[in-house]
């Protein structure tokens, strides 16, 4: 389980919090969607391919990678939803960071 394997170092991440049109292009870039969508996340990839004295040092925490979540649509799923804004953003904040910890939805049972 990946959670067991991050837990002994602390974790970092990238949190970017962005409008529509940002996020659309990104949705376009990396998922083949033109259109805006309320969270993505991207996984920092590993070097784990270069050696030991060519490869970059060791570091004392995990980075995890980035969650990208667009305050439009945001806003629009918490009116939609009767909750707030911050409220929102925080489930979105965490079902980002799912997927940077291997959680996917779409295909996982």
């Amino acid at each position: 389980c990946p959670l067991i394997s991050l837990a002994a170092a602390p974790l970092e991440l990238s949190l970017v919090l962005c409008d529509d049109a940002h996020m659309r292009g990104l949705n376009a870039e990396w998922r083949g969607v033109d259109a805006p969508t309320d969270v993505l996340s991207f996984e920092l990839e590993d070097d784990d391919d270069e050696d030991a004295e060519g490869g970059a040092p060791e570091l004392p925490i995990n980075v995890l990678g980035d969650v990208v979540i667009s305050l439009d649509t945001a806003a629009r799923q918490a009116a939609e939803r009767g909750q707030s804004l911050l409220d929102e953003s925080r489930v979105l904040l965490v079902h980002g960071v799912l997927h940077l910890l291997g959680y996917d939805h779409e295909e996982s049972e």
